[in-house]
């Protein structure tokens, strides 16, 4: 727990001083529109990876795929 913590600690940090660089070269040689643009570009593009990420680890055949149907079908004869 504590190394994972400390991961997290980690990329928090990597983030914050990779966006600050980012940042200061964008905003003072790009300007602010470009920036922006860029921030948004980079959200967006995370959120794709998450979701296909998310949504492989869901697909038929999976582990938890299969976890989910077990219990979808413990739960269905429970409740008859």
């Amino acid at each position: 727990m504590g190394k994972a913590i400390g991961y997290l600690v980690a990329l928090v940090a990597g983030v914050a001083v990779v966006g600050w660089a980012v940042g200061w070269f964008v905003s003072s040689v790009l300007g602010p529109l470009l920036f922006y643009m860029l921030l948004g570009a980079l959200v967006v593009t995370g959120g794709v990876l998450v979701y296909s990420k998310m949504k492989k680890g869901l697909a038929p055949g999976t582990r938890t795929q299969r976890r989910i149907e077990a219990a979808a079908r413990t739960y269905r004869m429970r409740n008859r």
